[in-house]
């Protein structure tokens, strides 16, 4: 098994913002909350064929993911816990969302903003797709789509080396 500093540093990414997010769920008391919801059912494994999203210039990943069948920019994040979209891509995508679906709360890098749940049909980049992804669509502050790990994590696996992200269904 081959492993290298980049790969190294995204699981290191994604294992420290998911205990930034228990940690921060402890102090806000939503731990308990979140392990009483119902347990979701597992989900099929991703289908297609491999594919790379290349480096930007501006060092991050960005992908053209095509989610329900309409094309969405975004930008891998391994980071997001969910796939998260912003009120127009929602729009777009065909979600009429009120103040009220807007139920969650999740803390961002600008701090915590309130969000809507919602199921996404299929998710696919680069060729490899997922079916019934899980995603947030945020109120405010977030300026481009995320591709998260409720898409990534249903990949077989995903490398990143410095020129470009490789995707496994």
């Amino acid at each position: 098994m081959r492993v290298d500093l980049s790969s190294l540093g995204v699981l290191a990414l994604a294992v420290a913002s998911s205990l930034t997010v228990l940690w921060w769920m402890e102090q806000s008391g939503l731990r308990g909350e979140a392990q009483a919801a119902e347990i979701p059912a597992i989900h099929a494994a991703a289908t297609g064929v491999p594919g790379q999203v290349l480096k930007a210039a501006d060092g991050h990943y960005w992908a053209e993911a095509r989610i329900d069948d309409h094309a969405v920019r975004v930008m891998v994040d391994t980071g997001a816990s969910v796939v998260v979209l912003t009120p127009a891509d929602a729009a777009r995508l065909g979600f009429d969302l009120k103040a009220s679906d807007f139920s969650a709360k999740v803390v961002t890098a600008s701090g915590p903003v309130r969000a809507a749940p919602v199921q996404l049909q299929a998710v696919s980049v680069a060729g490899a797709r997922v079916e019934q992804v899980e995603a947030l669509v945020v109120e405010q502050g977030l300026p481009h789509s995320l591709l998260g790990m409720s898409y990534l994590g249903r990949l077989s696996a995903f490398t990143a080396t410095p020129a470009a992200l490789t995707l496994r269904p």
